[in-house]
C-alpha cells in the first residue's frame, strides 16, 4: 500500500515506511512479453523482516478522505490489536471488528472512490465504495484460497459523531467490510506460509495455513508461538477429512505463553494445557513429531528436539531429528536421489545430478533400460528398485525392476484409446508403494490405482470426469492424500489439487479423488507439474498472453518466493522433495538439464525427454 494506492490522481502522504513494488502474481516488476521462450520469473521479498509500517491516529478535524485513506493505511500496520486503526471506527464498530475473521487479498491496494451522500436515522454519511481485483481470500483458519481474477467491490460507511471534549463532530467509520482487506505486496510482507503436520495412516502430512511474519497483533504472539497454537487448533477444512490430530482434543499452549523460543542446544519446551497431561508416551511421540516437522518448516528458527509438557511444568516426552524418520511420508527419502528420464531410443536411464561435475547417464537394467520395452512415460518408484512404464503409443502400462535384469513383464493395463493422446498418462507412486494412472479414453476415462504395483487395477471415483474433462497428467504427493491433476477441457489445461480419500487397504480399498481445488487460477495454461516439496509444486505453464514460464507455487494457491532462471523451449519439469536436489527439465534446445540452488542451468543428457524423480 502506500506508494502502491493513489486515489483520484491524488498522491497520498508519505505517513509510514513501505516497500516499493508491483502486485502481480509473483510480486515481480518487470513487464510481461507476448511471446518467445521462456522467460527468468523473478520473486520478491515476503519475508522481508526489516520493513515496518508505523500507522498513525487521525488528527483533529480530518476530512472524510483522509480518514479513509487513514484506515487503510492501518490496516496494513501491525501495532498491538490494531489499535491504531480501530481509532478511525465510531465506538461500536471498533468493538464489532475482527481483524483476524479474514483476510481479503486484492492485486493491489483497494481503490477507494468519490464518495456518495447518505441519509439516515443518525443523519447524513458518506459511503466509499472500494475496488479493486481479488486474487485470495484467508479465513479464519488462516487457510489461502486462491479465486481465479474478480472485481472486489467493499464499502465503507463513516458518519459525523461527537468527539470527546464536545467542542465538534469528527467523521469516523461506522460500517466496514469484515476482516482486513489487503493489496497483495502488504500481504506479502505481513504474512508467511508455514506448514502444519497431521497424521494419515501413521505418516505426516502438511497443511499449508499463513501467520504473521512477526508479532500478531491480535495474539500478540511470535511466529513460532502462532505456528505452535495453529497446529493445534486443527487440520484446515479442507484437509481435515483425510487427516487427524494426535493432541486431545482442548489442547492449547499454557495460558499466557506468548512466545516460545529454542534453548543454546536447539530444545524447543511447549507447555501445553491440563488436556495433554495424561497421554501416554506413544501418543506424546506422535504428538511431538507434528511439532518438530512444523516448527522445522521455520527457517528463521532452528529446532533439532522438542519437548512436550504438561500443564504443572514437568516433562512429558521429548523427541529429536534422529527419530523423524519413523513419521516420514515416505521413508526412503533420507538421502537426495538422482533422476531418470527417457533418452532419445526410448530407453530409461538414471543421472547423477548431485554431483559437482555432471557425469554421463547410464541406462537402468532391466526391460525399460535394455531396449526391450521401448517407453514414452515413467514413474519410478520412491524405493527404486522398480518402475511403472507406459510404451511409447500410449497404449499399454507395464512394471519391471530396474536393478536386475530379467524379461518383458506382461502389461498391467490396456488402454482402448485410438490415439495416445487418448490413452494412459504418465504414471506415478505414492508413499504407500500404489500406482497411479489415468486412461483419457474418451470413451471410457478412468482414474485407476494398482495397489503395490501389481495386480488388478483398482477404479478410484472421480465425479468430476465428466463433460469432456481429460486428466493430461497426475502427480500423486508422497503422503498418498493429495493428487495434481492438469485437466484439459475445450483445449485449455488447468491445475487442481484434488483430495484423495480411501477405505480399507491393499486389494480391498476403494479410493476416490473429491473436492478439487484450483491450484494456479491466474495461469492460463499449465502443461507440467511436479512436487517439490511437502506443499510445494512446480510447474511449467503461461499467463494469460504471456509466455511460458516455470516457477514454484504451493499447494494452496499462492506463490513461492523462489525465483527461476529462464530456459528456451522447455517441455517438461521435475523435482524431489528433498529441496538438495536440483530442479530437473527437458529442453527442445538442451536435452535434460539441471538447476542446483544458486546456479545456472546445467546439461546432463544432450538429448532426453519426461525428466522424473521417484514417485
Amino acid at each position: 500500500m502506500g506508494a502502491e494506492r493513489h486515489r483520484y490522481g491524488r498522491g497520498r502522504t508519505a505517513r509510514r515506511a513501505a516497500l516499493l513494488g508491483c502486485a502481480t502474481l509473483v510480486a515481480g516488476c518487470a513487464s510481461m512479453p507476448d511471446s518467445g521462450d521462456v522467460s527468468a520469473v523473478k520473486a520478491s521479498k515476503p519475508g522481508d523482516s526489516q520493513v515496518r509500517v508505523y500507522p498513525v491516529t487521525p488528527r483533529d478535524n480530518a476530512a472524510p478522505d483522509e480518514i479513509v485513506d487513514g484506515f487503510l493505511e492501518a490496516m496494513t500496520g501491525d501495532d498491538p490489536g490494531f489499535a491504531t486503526a480501530r481509532k478511525y471506527l465510531t465506538k461500536q464498530a471498533a468493538q464489532a471488528w475482527k481483524p483476524e475473521e479474514r483476510t481479503t487479498v486484492l492485486a493491489a491496494a483497494p481503490e477507494p472512490q468519490a464518495p456518495e451522500r447518505t441519509t439516515g436515522q443518525e443523519g447524513s454519511g458518506l459511503l466509499y465504495r472500494l475496488y479493486g481485483q481479488q486474487v485470495a481470500a484467508v479465513d479464519g483458519h488462516q487457510a489461502y484460497q486462491p479465486v481465479a481474477p474478480s472485481q472486489y467491490n467493499g464499502t465503507i460507511h463513516l458518519v459525523q459523531i461527537a468527539d470527546p471534549e464536545g467542542k465538534g463532530k469528527e467523521w469516523r467509520i461506522d460500517s466496514l467490510p469484515p476482516g482486513l482487506v489487503l493489496g497483495e505486496s502488504d500481504f506479502l510482507r505481513n504474512y508467511r506460509s508455514v506448514n502444519k503436520y497431521y497424521f494419515a495412516a501413521g505418516r505426516v502430512v502438511a497443511d499449508p495455513v499463513y501467520i504473521r511474519q512477526r508479532q500478531d497483533p491480535v495474539t500478540r504472539m511470535d511466529p513460532v508461538a502462532q505456528t505452535v497454537k495453529a497446529l493445534l487448533e486443527g487440520p484446515t477444512n479442507w484437509l481435515k477429512p483425510v487427516v487427524n490430530s494426535r493432541f486431545p482434543t482442548g489442547t492449547t499452549l499454557k495460558e499466557d505463553v506468548k512466545s516460545l523460543t529454542p534453548d543454546d542446544q536447539n530444545l524447543l519446551k511447549v507447555p501445553l494445557n491440563e488436556k495433554a497431561d495424561n497421554v501416554g508416551q506413544d501418543q506424546c511421540r506422535k504428538m511431538a513429531a507434528q511439532l518438530l516437522f512444523t516448527v522445522g518448516d521455520l527457517a528463521s528458527t532452528r529446532v533439532e528436539q522438542v519437548e512436550l509438557q504438561r500443564s504443572d511444568g514437568s516433562r512429558l516426552c521429548v523427541l529429536g531429528e534422529g527419530q523423524k524418520e519413523d513419521f516420514m511420508a515416505d521413508p526412503t527419502a533420507v538421502a537426495p536421489k538422482n533422476p531418470y528420464f527417457i533418452d532419445a531410443n526410448g530407453q530409461l536411464a538414471e543421472v547423477d545430478a548431485t554431483s559437482k561435475d555432471v557425469g554421463g547417464p547410464r541406462h537402468v537394467p532391466g526391460p525399460f533400460g535394455d531396449g526391450t520395452a521401448k517407453v514414452g512415460s515413467v514413474a519410478v518408484a520412491r524405493d527404486e528398485r522398480y518402475a511403472a512404464g507406459v510404451s511409447q503409443d500410449g497404449k499399454y502400462l507395464r512394471v519391471a525392476s530396474i536393478v536386475s535384469e530379467g524379461e518383458l513383464p506382461q502389461p498391467i493395463l490396456q488402454s482402448g484409446g485410438r490415439t495416445p493422446e487418448d490413452r494412459l498418462s504418465a504414471p506415478s507412486w505414492d508413499g504407500r508403494g500404489d500406482l497411479w494412472v489415468a486412461d483419457r479414453d474418451p470413451a471410457k476415462p478412468r482414474l485407476l490405482l494398482i495397489p503395490g504395483g501389481s495386480g488388478a487395477p483398482l477404479p478410484v471415483a472421480a465425479p468430476w470426469l465428466t463433460g469432456g474433462v481429460r486428466v493430461k497428467a497426475l502427480r500423486v504427493s508422497e503422503d498418498g492424500v493429495r493428487v495434481a491433476l492438469l485437466l484439459e477441457k475445450d483445449g485449455k489445461t488447468t491445475l487442481h489439487i484434488g483430495r484423495v480419500q480411501r477405505h480399507g487397504s491393499g486389494a480391498q480399498q476403494t479410493a476416490a479423488v473429491v473436492d478439487l481445488q484450483s491450484a494456479a487460477p491466474r495461469m492460463e495454461s499449465v502443461s507440467s507439474v511436479s512436487w517439490a516439496g511437502p506443499s510445494r509444486l512446480v510447474v511449467l505453464g503461461k499467463l494469460a498472453g504471456g509466455v511460458q514460464q516455470v516457477r514454484y507455487i504451493q499447494t494452496d494457491g499462492s506463490t513461492s518466493a523462489a525465483g527461476v532462471p529462464g530456459l528456451n523451449q522447455v517441455k517438461a519439469v521435475a523435482a524431489a522433495n528433498d529441496e538438495r536436489a536440483p530442479l530437473v527439465a527437458a529442453s527442445a534446445d538442451d536435452g535434460i538439464v539441471r538447476l542446483q540452488a544458486g546456479g545456472n542451468w546445467q546439461p546432463m543428457a544432450e538429448k532426453g525427454t519426461s525428466p522424473v524423480y521417484p514417485g
